[in-house]
């Protein structure tokens, strides 16, 4: 009975090491000030993007991202959404922004694509 009490305090033991170091690590990345440098760059890049092309158009990006989490996440509240990626390629069905989603517990990444309308839908939710 005492190597399954050891075993089970081991494994406890771990998953509060990996808890705690999660949460260490998650804190650093929030507060990293290379996070907001990101975000910058993004904003130029979707600044330059829309100058070419009308479909990049900040409002429509957050409105598809605000209804794919909604439709995939309908529990998931978050207080900010962030451009963090514009991947403007040639022709309309390359097109990708990656937006990051973040609440008080958790964050999202939702990447958007574009369909043969130009219209944003979902491509994948992270």
């Amino acid at each position: 009975m005492t190597v399954v009490l050891i075993v089970i305090g081991v494994v406890l033991l771990l998953m509060v090491v990996f808890f705690v170091g999660g949460l260490v690590y998650s804190r650093r990345r929030n507060m990293d000030p290379s996070f907001r440098a990101s975000v910058a760059s993004a904003d130029n890049a979707l600044e330059a993007a829309r100058a070419e092309d009308k479909g990049w158009d900040r409002v429509l990006l957050e409105a598809a991202a605000h209804a794919a989490l909604k439709s995939e996440r309908p529990g998931f509240e978050y207080a900010d959404l962030h451009l963090v990626l514009v991947d403007d390629r040639p022709g309309m069905e390359e097109d990708r922004a990656h937006m990051l989603a973040r609440g008080k517990k958790e964050s999202a990444h939702v990447v958007l694509m574009r369909d043969e309308k130009g219209a944003w839908v979902t491509e994948r939710i992270e």
